[in-house]
């Protein structure tokens, strides 16, 4: 079973998971409102897996006995300064994510909760493949600059992006 301490932080970790769902649905709309389906698409795709993260956190709280307590999830931005901007922006959240990803990893080991432990680790590594591909396109947007040609490609390579 779950410590108090550890289902609390794994609660917490879901609502982060639902709140970041709902952020990166946010920047598909935005990017959906620019004429950018591509880049809505890398969005939406972003946005499911952030749902199937929290699920993961939901259903391993239940094979644990514990007890899942969904919050409410907070407002998110609806407007950004540029397409880099909304990227730079979604980096800078997966690393925060990451952040709190080994905040749990720490609260395990501490409470010797090797089922945890062993449980978190895939989002460690998760979050290295989360941080990397925000950070691609980053540098993909900062090399394009001002070019509307250069955003047009991108946008149609973001929208080949596949479900994983």
């Amino acid at each position: 079973m779950l410590s108090e301490k550890m289902q609390a932080a794994l609660n917490k970790q879901i609502n982060a998971e639902l709140h970041s769902a709902y952020l990166y649905l946010a920047m598909a709309a935005y990017f959906e409102h620019r004429n950018l389906p591509g880049f809505a698409h890398w969005m939406r795709l972003q946005a499911n897996e952030e749902l199937g993260h929290a699920l993961k956190f939901f259903d391993f709280i239940v094979e644990r006995r514990g007890r899942v307590m969904l919050e409410p999830v907070g407002a998110v931005p609806a407007e950004w300064a540029s397409s880099l901007a909304v990227f730079e922006n979604a980096l800078a959240h997966e690393q925060k994510v990451t952040g709190l990803i080994h905040g749990l990893v720490n609260l395990a080991v501490e409470e010797r909760d090797h089922a945890s432990d062993s449980f978190l680790q895939w989002f460690v590594d998760e979050q290295v493949e989360e941080e990397a591909s925000a950070d691609a396109v980053v540098e993909q947007l900062k090399l394009a600059g001002d070019s509307g040609v250069a955003l047009l490609i991108l946008d149609r390579e973001l929208g080949a992006r596949q479900a994983e």
